[in-house]
């Protein structure tokens, strides 16, 4: 049996990520970064890396039927799991827990079909695709630390670690990455929309509809934007430069698989699991475009939160969430220290809250985030017969939107947030989801301006003309 090991190194200094990126794994074919880009948020931790090397692994997954529950055998869950069982190694000393990662990916939205809840629709993306985390550098964005690390066994050479010190070292210090010198004019979605907004007013009706009847609490519409995209896998990931330089986030995200580029935005943590079993998620309902000004500003903050529609739709989420976590905690072990606390973000306010539990002991990272998945705060209560309304209204899959991205660590940890806020690029094609929660108080056009609010914060990064920067 192969006793792997997991190498590290500490650097002397903080590196700059973007260089970084580009430096060791701007040529690689499978690459990856989980990006704290936002400065004093919730997160603490980046990683970047490739899935190259002697040990690399992939492990992707297409649901095979679209109107039946999938046979869960030998699922991307199953495989996932077994791989970091088999793989799980001592953690480094002086390396934190959370940056022993194993596995890289998405659990894209139509995966719920492993779970008794089918989709009318087929996605033209795999519906899981996973990166074995073989070769990276680990950011600690608090303490100022960085390390590159290696998974390999003890015989394995230490010429990768050695190399990528040696660049590292050799890059420029940090310069201040800079943007177009004159705003962009605000992007327009509506032309490029999957369904056109007298469509989507209809669809919010027929949502109010199902809510009067008792069929729901909370339907979380959601809508597509696509556009061309013209360049390969160089510009995707200058695309995503400026993306997090305009709207930096705690659970931020790039992925290129091959072909397929993911660029994340993402406020929203669905499943944080730690190495003493604990885990938190942290659902997001309630959002407000930022004002012109700062008493503007401040007073849709407050607006925000006190409003009772907001509040109501975050309740019922946490409600979803406390109960998802509830099938795989121990009793009583389920809190919610914070509830609808205002987080500010370059676009938008948001209402987020905290639901935190200890796993019991025989339940994986995987496992908790299967029994969570897909997020609640996508989806609405209950969330079964709430999926069966979206999708007779909903003309086609939603993909890696909606779904759940970031990582398996080696040491039992997860770290994963909602794919929001999120840009997929793909055989020259760029779409966006976006949408919001539907309760009964709701007001179909304010719905469609708050999908619109949302679909801007990708696109005004990404649809515009790229500069010299």
């Amino acid at each position: 049996m192969t006793r792997w090991v997991l190498r590290c190194r500490e650097l002397a200094a903080m590196v700059d990520a973007e260089q970084a990126f580009r430096a060791l794994f701007g040529a690689s074919r499978r690459a990856y970064w989980l990006d704290s880009s936002m400065v004093g948020g919730p997160a603490r931790y980046s990683v970047l890396g490739e899935c190259a090397g002697p040990y690399a692994d992939v492990l992707t997954e297409r649901v095979r039927s679209q109107s039946d529950s999938v046979d869960s055998v030998d699922s991307v869950y199953d495989r996932l799991e077994g791989r970091l069982a088999a793989r799980r190694v001592d953690v480094p000393p002086g390396l934190p827990a959370e940056l022993a990662c194993g596995y890289v990916g998405y659990f894209g939205y139509e995966l719920r079909a492993h779970d008794g809840a089918p989709s009318p629709h087929r996605s033209e993306l795999p519906d899981a695709y996973w990166l074995a985390a073989t070769r990276y550098l680990a950011l600690d964005q608090v303490a100022g630390r960085a390390w590159v690390v290696e998974l390999g066994t003890a015989d394995t050479p230490t010429s990768w670690l050695d190399a990528a010190a040696a660049t590292l070292a050799d890059l420029p210090p940090n310069v201040p990455h800079s943007d177009c010198p004159t705003p962009e004019p605000e992007p327009e979605p509506d032309p490029w929309l999957a369904r056109p907004r007298e469509t989507y007013l209809r669809d919010v009706r027929h949502c109010l509809d199902r809510l009067r009847a008792g069929d729901s609490y909370e339907v979380c519409l959601t809508n597509t934007v696509e556009v061309p995209f013209a360049g390969g896998a160089i510009e995707a990931f200058e695309a995503y430069c400026r993306l997090r330089r305009r709207n930096p986030a705690p659970y931020a995200a790039y992925l290129r698989l091959d072909d397929l580029h993911v660029l994340s935005a993402s406020p929203e943590r669905f499943l944080r699991v730690d190495a003493r079993g604990y885990a938190e998620s942290r659902p997001i309902k309630g959002t407000a475009p930022r004002g012109d000004d700062p008493a503007a500003d401040d007073l849709v903050r407050k607006e925000l939160s006190s409003s009772t529609k907001a509040q109501a739709e975050n309740l019922m989420i946490v409600d979803l969430v406390r109960n998802d976590l509830g099938r795989v905690c121990e009793p009583g072990s389920i809190s919610v220290p914070e509830f609808c606390s205002v987080e500010s973000y370059a676009t938008v306010h948001q209402l987020v809250s905290t639901v935190r539990g200890r796993l019991r002991a025989d339940v994986t990272a995987v496992r908790a985030a299967r029994a969570c998945f897909p997020p609640g705060s996508m989806t609405g209560a209950p969330k079964l017969s709430t999926m069966r309304i979206l999708d007779r209204l909903e003309t086609r899959a939603r993909g890696i939107y909606s779904g759940a991205l970031g990582h398996f660590g080696l040491a039992g940890t997860a770290d994963l947030s909602v794919v929001i806020r999120t840009a997929v690029i793909h055989r020259g094609r760029l779409t966006v989801g976006a949408g919001g929660a539907i309760v009964l108080d709701s007001d179909p056009a304010d719905e469609w301006d708050e999908m619109l609010v949302k679909a801007a914060v990708p696109l005004r990064a990404l649809v515009v003309p790229p500069c010299d920067e």
